[in-house]
């Protein structure tokens, strides 16, 4: 019982303890977090700024440009700061914050991705009855509705986490206070818990992937039933971006949580949590740019119209 002291502080072990490789890392993640805010942000720009793209698709791509940031700045700033001053001790107030805020964001992002599916479902086998369908109101209850879930979900979470007690050691295994990770330094009585979290995690992701598939069963049944080469490929340039997307992320997440317990390791959890959390954030904005021939002509408007403007001033 001589350790039976309440922990007031968190130290985050990070990625790795070699000296040399500390300004390498920080170099690459801030660049990393310099394409992720610039790629989102732009996006987010461009289609606020260009009428043509203000229809439910880009709604939602704006929404998860959004939340994209949120994830990166959740954990990449404090990761960038450990690897300069060398400080990895975090308070328990700021841990629970930036667990509450990655739950937030994670949750949300998968539930984006189903509404997503869902559009691109009413817009290639309902097309007569498109606009009546994602309208304005449903697109809306759609991305409030994937908020609040995130909300409430972050909310069960943290308070799940911090109802338990921490009395032997305050060293996380990882470079954020992932749950599990934190988790794991309770000296409560924590079945329940693991209980909780594991169902309810469990509940997300297995409902937004069977709203993904199921969407993607009938959007590929009616290409196939399409008869026209220009159709097939219409049908397949509206969804191959997100399904892109949807690949990514899920992909990371089925590599995270399901791989064999025997093969399961904390070295091996980090560099998923790195793709996880900063490169998914960074490459969505390149995904939906590079494959989505609406996004290009916004862009070179824009590129357009600042040459002119500049042209002007000069």
């Amino acid at each position: 019982m001589e350790n039976n002291t309440e922990v007031t502080e968190f130290i985050l072990l990070g990625l790795t303890d070699s000296p040399e490789l500390q300004v390498p890392l920080f170099i690459m993640f801030t660049l990393i977090y310099l394409i992720t805010l610039v790629g989102n942000l732009g996006m987010i720009v461009l289609i606020l700024m260009d009428s043509h793209l203000q229809t439910p698709m880009y709604f939602f791509l704006t929404n998860l440009s959004l939340v994209d940031l949120g994830y990166s700045s959740t954990i990449t700033p404090n990761l960038m700061a450990g690897f300069l001053t060398g400080d990895k001790v975090i308070s328990y107030n700021a841990c629970a914050t930036q667990m509450f805020f990655f739950s937030v964001f994670a949750t949300t992002e998968s539930y984006l991705l189903a509404s997503m599916a869902y559009d691109r479902y009413a817009a290639v086998c309902k097309p007569l009855h498109y606009t009546t369908t994602m309208t304005t109101g449903a697109c809306a209850c759609l991305a409030i509705g994937s908020y609040a879930c995130g909300l409430l979900t972050a909310s069960i979470h943290t308070g799940n986490m911090f109802s338990l007690s921490f009395c032997v050691s305050n060293v996380v295994h990882h470079f954020f206070c992932e749950v599990p990770a934190v988790m794991a330094l309770s000296c409560s009585h924590r079945h329940r818990n693991e209980l909780v979290l594991i169902c309810l995690t469990s509940f997300h992701i297995i409902f937004a992937l069977v709203v993904i598939f199921i969407s993607y069963l009938f959007i590929f049944i009616t290409i196939l039933k399409m008869h026209t080469a220009q159709g097939h490929q219409k049908a397949l340039s509206t969804c191959a971006s997100h399904f892109a997307a949807v690949s990514i992320f899920y992909g990371t997440v089925t590599f995270m949580y399901l791989q064999p317990s025997s093969s399961h390791s904390m070295d091996t959890d980090k560099i998923a949590s790195v793709f996880y959390t900063m490169i998914i954030p960074m490459l969505n904005p390149v995904v939906y740019s590079l494959r989505n021939k609406e996004v290009k002509s916004a862009f070179q408007k824009v590129v357009e119209k600042a040459k002119l403007a500049l042209g002007l001033a000069l």
